[in-house]
């Protein structure tokens, strides 16, 4: 009696798929990845945490450039005014932020006298981003009681330091991402990565035996 291997192209197939739908979304929008998961609920009502959100390149068509919640004819970006970007403060060891945009400022400006007085810690003078170093924004989270500014999670951010802006979010799609982050700062990200690669090959093992059965149970 002949043995014949399971046929994995069931499994294949979709893995495939997905990867092909990220590559063309990441042409689309013209950043890579062209996703990220939500991890804090700083975001909150609008975005939750677990939440995947697709981002896009700052000044990508037909998106066009940025806009603040300061700005008359600002869009609505995932429940408010203004757009939701991805920002990096580079030296700082933190993971990317994922915040409103306020309002621009100048280099040199004591960008308190137009801020919400609700959602600052101190004046001018009691800030170490104030007044601006330089051309940038002042942001926000719409969950948080404080600008980053204020609370001190960032400087000004200049537009270098921006890396996306969001265009929606997709609920708790962002769960596994958020998992795999979390298990790598807590064991590893050599013991993570072991554990997920075991665990694919165990899935698409057990996979690959049930079509098998399932195949063969057609024939008979």
């Amino acid at each position: 009696m002949s043995s014949r291997r399971p046929d994995r192209t069931g499994l294949v197939a979709p893995a495939v798929a997905v990867l092909l739908i990220a590559v063309l979304l990441g042409s689309l929008v013209g950043t890579w990845p062209p996703f990220v998961a939500v991890e804090s609920g700083s975001m909150a009502p609008g975005v939750e945490r677990g939440d995947l959100v697709v981002v896009t390149d700052t000044d990508r068509a037909p998106w066009g450039d940025l806009s603040t919640a300061a700005d008359p004819d600002a869009p609505t970006r995932l429940g408010e005014a203004g757009d939701v970007v991805v920002y990096t403060v580079p030296g700082a060891g933190r993971r990317p932020v994922f915040h409103r945009l306020a309002f621009p400022v100048d280099a040199g400006e004591d960008w308190t006298e137009r801020a919400d007085p609700a959602l600052l810690a101190g004046d001018c003078a009691d800030l170490t981003t104030c007044p601006a170093p330089y051309d940038g924004y002042v942001t926000y989270g719409d969950a948080n009681e404080l600008y980053d500014q204020s609370a001190g999670i960032a400087p000004v951010v200049p537009d270098e330091w921006i890396a996306g802006k969001a265009l929606f979010a997709v609920p708790d799609l962002g769960w596994i991402r958020v998992g795999i982050d979390a298990a790598a700062a807590r064991y590893g990200g050599v013991a993570t990565g072991v554990v997920l690669v075991g665990g694919a090959g165990l899935a698409g093992g057990v996979g690959a035996l049930l079509v098998g059965r399932l195949r063969r149970g057609r024939r008979r």
